[in-house]
C-alpha cells in the first residue's frame, strides 16, 4: 500500500469517483471515508474531470481542465473583454476590433494638448513683454466659482500710506526715520523690531 496514491476527490465528484473506482480491475479500494488508494499506473489514465480540485497525497491537484470547468481562461490565454470582440493585452483593456464600440477613455496622444493642437497657429496671439510691464488682465471665466479676488498692490500701498500706525517702516506714533533703542542706541526700521529687541536683549528695561 505504500506505492498507492491517496486521492481525496471533492465532495461534488465523490460519487462519480467511486463509480470509476469499482469499475477498475482490480477495484480501487478506499482507505477512509473520503480517500481512495489509486495505483500510479491507473492514476495516469483516469479521467481528468474526476481529479479537478482533488487532493493527491495531501497536495491539491491542479488540473489543466479546471479553468475550463470553472469558466475561466487557461493560464496564458488572453481574457475576452466585456465587449465580446477584443482581448486583454499586457494587462490592459485594449479595443482594437473595428466593430468594437466600447469607450475605453483612451489617453490623448503626445502633443494633443500643446498650444498648437488646442489653438490653431493662425488664431494664436504673441505678446512681447519687458521687465516692469503690467500683465494683461485675466478674464473672469479663468477663475473658479470659489475664488477670492486679491487686493491690488496699488490699493495695499495706499492703505499703508493712509494708516502709518499699522506697523509700517519708520512708524513710532508718527515719528519718521529710523527708530533707536533707548537702552543701547541700536537703530531699527520698525517699532515692532525695536520692541522685540528690547524684550529679548533688555528684559530689565
Amino acid at each position: 500500500m505504500t506505492d498507492m496514491l491517496q486521492i481525496q476527490p471533492v465532495q461534488a465528484l465523490r460519487r462519480e469517483f467511486a463509480r470509476w473506482a469499482v469499475a477498475q480491475t482490480p477495484k480501487v479500494r478506499t482507505t477512509s471515508t473520503h480517500h481512495f488508494a489509486v495505483p500510479p499506473h491507473q492514476f495516469v489514465d483516469m479521467p481528468e474531470a474526476l481529479l479537478i480540485g482533488a487532493l493527491v497525497d495531501g497536495h491539491r491537484y491542479v488540473s489543466p481542465d479546471e479553468d475550463a470547468a470553472a469558466g475561466r481562461p487557461a493560464p496564458g490565454t488572453p481574457r475576452l473583454l466585456d465587449c465580446g470582440l477584443c482581448f486583454e493585452e499586457d494587462g490592459q483593456e485594449v479595443h482594437p476590433h473595428p466593430e468594437c464600440t466600447a469607450d475605453t477613455g483612451t489617453p490623448e496622444p503626445p502633443g494633443a494638448t500643446t498650444p498648437e493642437a488646442v489653438i490653431p497657429p493662425q488664431q494664436q496671439v504673441e505678446f512681447e513683454a519687458t521687465p516692469g510691464d503690467v500683465l494683461p488682465e485675466v478674464p473672469a471665466s479663468a477663475y473658479g466659482p470659489d475664488s477670492v479676488p486679491l487686493v491690488p498692490a496699488e490699493a495695499e500701498d495706499n492703505t499703508t500710506a493712509a494708516n502709518p500706525a499699522g506697523g509700517g517702516a519708520g512708524d513710532d506714533n508718527g515719528q519718521a526715520g529710523p527708530l533707536t533703542c533707548p537702552d543701547c542706541s541700536r537703530t531699527f526700521t520698525t517699532a515692532r523690531g525695536r520692541d522685540s529687541h528690547r524684550r529679548q536683549i533688555h528684559p530689565e528695561a
